[in-house]
């Protein structure tokens, strides 16, 4: 087995760890909402709390992976998040709920940015959507097993129980991880020079930082953050409001929840491996503009279709399919933005990533804010909000066509000579 294979392997453990960590929340939401007397607009601060500190710290963290390296930097994030994953289960009120959230999110940031640069300094350029696309993938494996584990743990031993669980798993990563990974293939024994040769050097990056002057006056890199920010406000509904949505909103017990909120994540996990094989291959039959933005586009387009359709039907079964639908077209986009920042990144691919999801968690915040405000603003009507971030959706699939990921973001970055690149 080739040792990509296994550093692979480990992202993808990293990536369905993240999201039981992140959904858990959300699942536990009702119950929580009601032992600690929160209304829609207090609940809509604690999703947000999250995000806003996590967009506060991504440039920081994937530039840091840019520039030491992913063996240190997810150590230290995944040790911090898991901390406060498990310190959740011990709020006694709203205000420290908050204070707890906020520190998880400064303490996840940089997680996917840092998977993307260890992504970027083990795999060849044609491989990469392919590789991202199954670390996201496994995200949504995640988010599907979160309901599946914390309900019956909820029901048996209560809602704080769950938090406490889940914060064990990644200290048990973090360990695993800062043994056997290495910054580089060049610093991995065992690592033939053949696959050293196919990644294209391996050797380790070293850099003083990314030319911030340069970067601000590319149309590309904005194009891109605006893309990811209307992303979000459809994305973030699925791991803040999905579970109340589905129980306060459609009136699913919280059992059918359960199994209503998994069928998103099953899809999730089927677009994002789909998409980023699907945009490799058409990358080196049709050129890198092309197999980007087709796939980039059309999955947004489809998906905020879809949020639009939930808003106007009644029926529990074609919810939960126009929602399950939507998260997969939506997720065929995912690995392609991120690739997109490995093709003009280069070896600022952690900070490029980290703007890009620095800017999506802005549009986090404001969506799990705003969904709280529009539902008390509308008598409790959970499918207010949704056209809001359906149209949102639509922008950022128009957006996505703008981007050129032939273009680099610092000049002699270019990180894909070896790929066709038809227009």
């Amino acid at each position: 087995m080739k040792y990509r294979v296994r550093v692979l392997a480990l992202l993808f453990l990293l990536s369905i760890i993240t999201y039981i960590d992140r959904v858990c929340i959300s699942v536990a939401g009702p119950r929580m909402q009601s032992e600690l007397g929160l209304d829609p607009r207090h609940w809509g601060y604690v999703v947000s709390a999250f995000t806003l500190s996590y967009a506060i710290f991504e440039i920081p963290s994937g530039a840091m992976a840019d520039r030491t390296g992913a063996r240190n930097v997810l150590t230290r994030i995944v040790l911090w998040w898991s901390i406060f994953t498990s310190l959740t289960g011990a709020v006694s009120n709203f205000f420290v709920l908050l204070f707890v959230r906020f520190c998880f999110g400064a303490g996840e940031a940089g997680a996917y940015p840092g998977s993307a640069s260890a992504i970027s300094r083990w795999f060849p350029a044609r491989e990469r959507a392919r590789a991202t696309g199954i670390v996201w993938m496994a995200s949504r494996f995640g988010g599907a097993l979160s309901p599946l584990l914390v309900v019956p743990i909820q029901q048996n031993f209560g809602w704080r129980m769950s938090f406490y669980v889940f914060g064990v798993m990644g200290l048990i990563w973090c360990l695993v991880w800062y043994w056997w990974y290495r910054n580089s293939p060049a610093e991995k024994p065992g690592v033939t020079t053949k696959e050293i040769q196919e990644i294209g050097g391996g050797a380790a990056r070293s850099h003083h930082g990314m030319p911030w002057g340069e970067v601000l006056r590319n149309s590309n890199y904005w194009k891109i953050l605006a893309m990811y920010h209307t992303y979000c406000w459809g994305s973030y509904f699925y791991l803040s409001w999905l579970h109340t949505y589905l129980q306060k909103g459609r009136g699913f017990t919280e059992n059918e929840m359960a199994w209503a909120s998994t069928a998103p994540f099953l899809c999730g996990a089927t677009g994002n491996i789909v998409g980023g094989t699907v945009s490799d291959i058409l990358v080196r039959h049709k050129g890198l503009k092309i197999g980007r933005r087709l796939v980039g586009c059309l999955g947004l387009a489809l998906s905020g279709t879809m949020m639009l359709l939930t808003s106007q039907t009644e029926s529990k079964l074609l919810t939960v399919v126009f929602l399950s639908l939507g998260y997969g077209f939506m997720d065929c986009m995912l690995p392609v933005a991120w690739a997109v920042c490995l093709d003009v990144g280069g070896k600022y691919a952690g900070a490029v990533s980290g703007s890009m999801n620095m800017a999506g968690q802005c549009g986090s915040f404001l969506t799990g804010l705003s969904f709280g405000y529009i539902v008390s603003a509308y008598n409790n009507n959970y499918n207010a909000p949704l056209p809001l971030m359906g149209t949102m959706l639509l922008i950022s699939a128009f957006l996505f066509t703008r981007i050129d990921p032939t273009r680099p973001i610092v000049s002699g970055e270019d990180d894909h000579q070896q790929i066709p690149q038809a227009a």
